[in-house]
Formats: structure tokens, sequence, C-alpha cells
């Protein structure tokens, strides 16, 4: 597991995905912390790591990235994590999508290509 605070390459991200099956790196993002921590077999690992280190559970959310594609195919919003009632949010995809947006801009900023 691997925090990123500041920034991970694109070419880091390819060498972890080699060790995942279907090419994926999972990954959980703090929206407010802006930070993610990826390179995880399951999101609620790394959401238990990012609890552990002062995170609120309504900020974490599961994604997997896709390092060999770019686009909107390099960010898949599908985590059973993100099943959450009580934020309106009631499936493995994140439903809002100013969230959405949000999310692909912290990693954008978090990825470098």
């Amino acid at each position: 597991m691997k925090l990123v605070e500041e920034s991970i390459s694109i070419d880091e991200l390819k060498k972890m995905s080699e060790r995942m099956f279907g090419g994926l790196v999972k990954a959980v993002v703090d929206i407010k912390k802006e930070i993610m921590v990826v390179d995880a077999a399951m999101h609620a690992d790394q959401e238990k790591f990012l609890l552990e280190r002062g995170s609120n559970q309504d900020d974490l959310w599961g994604i997997n990235l896709y390092p060999g594609l770019t686009g909107e195919d390099f960010i898949e919003f599908d985590s059973m994590i993100n099943l959450r009632p009580r934020l309106n949010n009631f499936s493995r995809d994140i439903e809002d999508k100013n969230l959405k947006k949000a999310i692909i801009k912290l990693v954008n900023y978090l990825v470098k290509k």
C-alpha cells in the first residue's frame, strides 16, 4: 500500500497494475485531505488505512485506476465502500456528478502522466 500525498507517476502505477488481475490499481481517495492510497488487494484495506490516520469515512471513496488506458477509461468508479445509503449513494458507483468531477480533478493532480 502506498499513500500518495504529492504525486505518483503513471509508470509506477503501471508497475503496480502488473501485479493485479485486469491491469488495474485499486485506490481510495480522501476528497477533503486531497490524498489517495493505492496498491492494495481491497478497497476496504485502503479505507481502514486512511481511517487509522484520521480521515473521515464520509470523505473516502473507492476507485480503480487503469494506467494502460486514457481519458474516461483511466478511472473506474466501482467499489463496495461506495455503498452509502445515508449519503444517498445506493450503488458501488459514485452517483453525485460533482463529487465524481472532484475525484477526477484530484486524481489528475496526483498522477503525473
